[in-house]
């Protein structure tokens, strides 16, 4: 006979520094997935805008300010536009594989390479290889690392430019962290291009959405979201479409994962 599931106790973390908004404080709530339910815990938490990070789902909770809005991609619904379909067609020659969550050298060399040239200040600019197999392998879900590599030659699998932390939740898929090789000369666009496969595989596998996290407007980090429509976002009556003002072009990037320290302290 399985246990009763129990609702879960949730936390609140210490006012730190927001990462999008200078001068503002963030705050997060956050609580533990684990034991048989922790799947269906994650699906329904993130239904109401939570993400996951290891073992704990949090979302911001700041004192006076709603900034961070939850947003998913409709990928039934989605069209690609001509810059898009650029990119879908220069990198379809990637072979594209979904691992099981296990790290490996070259994972962690890739994203070593991409840390220290978006985000070298960052949260994340002191991971090293046992904080990356803590990340990617600490997960009571069902999770891929979905790895982006160069054609095969010779039999032996090509270079990898590219991989995704991704979640399988009950009606999408979650991308909880990508990295990329951001020098790369012939794989411009590799950011955009992760996310438009990961809105194709949910389309082909009928789950109607792709979560990216958290936009904030105003934040010239975040804008890239809403490259890619139809877009919802969570508020208080429910995920609703949205048409947010075109973003200006500029690289891909991806809002840093909330450390141990600030989840916990």
């Amino acid at each position: 006979m399985s246990a009763p599931f129990r609702f879960p106790r949730f936390f609140v973390t210490t006012p730190s520094p927001c990462p999008y908004l200078p001068g503002k404080t963030e705050r997060k709530v956050f609580t533990e997935l684990s034991g048989p339910h922790a799947g269906e815990l994650n699906d329904a938490l993130g239904r109401i805008g939570f993400r996951r990070s290891q073992s704990v789902a949090y979302r911001p909770s700041c004192q006076g300010c709603t900034a961070c809005v939850s947003v998913r991609v409709a990928a039934n619904e989605f069209k690609a536009n001509k810059t898009q379909a650029r990119l879908l067609k220069q990198h379809g020659d990637l072979v594209v594989t979904a691992c099981k969550p296990w790290t490996t050298e070259e994972q962690f060399l890739l994203l070593r390479n991409y840390l220290s040239a978006r985000h070298p200040g960052g949260g994340m600019a002191d991971m090293d290889e046992f904080d990356f197999a803590d990340m990617v392998e600490q997960t009571p879900v069902k999770s891929f690392i979905i790895e982006y590599r160069e054609p095969t030659k010779n039999g032996r699998p090509g270079r990898l430019v590219g991989a995704c932390l991704t979640d399988q939740q009950g009606d999408g898929l979650s991308m909880i962290y990508s990295f990329f090789d951001p020098h790369h000369p012939n794989r411009e666009g590799l950011g955009t291009f992760i996310i438009l496969d990961h809105i194709r595989r949910a389309a082909m596998a009928k789950l109607p959405y792709v979560y990216l996290g958290y936009w904030v407007e105003g934040s010239s980090r975040m804008q890239y979201k809403t490259r890619f429509r139809p877009i919802e976002k969570l508020t208080a009556s429910g995920w609703q479409r949205f048409d947010p003002p075109a973003p200006q072009p500029m690289p891909a990037q991806r809002e840093p994962l909330p450390s141990k320290e600030r989840l916990i302290g």
